[in-house]
């Protein structure tokens, strides 16, 4: 089990990860052993994760989201199997860390006289601006 949050435990048997050939440092190596880790985790049939977060985890992976709600993150930054695993794997709880906090909803407000008056006056002085900028008149 890994542990996100108090409340929320990943089961590891969620998360799988294939290792393919990196493109970052590593120099000839790069070339012969697979470190970089491809891990993918199914956010939308997920049994760790409650409904309410498992929607919001799916709008913050954005392009990392497949069409079957899979996410996929792709890490490659260090020279090891292992360090790579360990940071894939970071970055998927600190996704889910992210997806937990409720957004505090949004309230309507209107703009105040003060801010509608400003808005007109700076809307007039470019008026004023682009008028002067008209051809000038010739006195012939």
């Amino acid at each position: 089990m890994i542990l996100v949050t108090d409340t929320i435990a990943l089961d590891e048997s969620e998360i799988e990860e294939t290792f393919i050939r990196g493109s970052g440092p590593g120099g000839q190596n790069v070339n012969k052993v697979a470190t970089a880790v491809q891990l993918r985790f199914d956010a939308r049939r997920s049994r760790s994760l409650p409904d309410p977060v498992a929607i919001r985890l799916m709008k913050i992976a954005g392009s990392r989201l497949t069409n079957d709600g899979i996410i996929v993150i792709t890490a490659q930054r260090f020279r090891t199997q292992e360090r790579n695993r360990e940071d894939a794997l970071q970055r998927l709880v600190e996704m889910i860390r992210q997806a937990t906090e409720v957004p505090k909803p949004r309230r309507k407000t209107k703009p105040t006289l003060a801010s509608k008056q400003r808005r007109l006056e700076s809307k007039s002085k470019r008026s004023d601006i682009k008028k002067g900028r008209g051809a000038k008149p010739s006195f012939e």
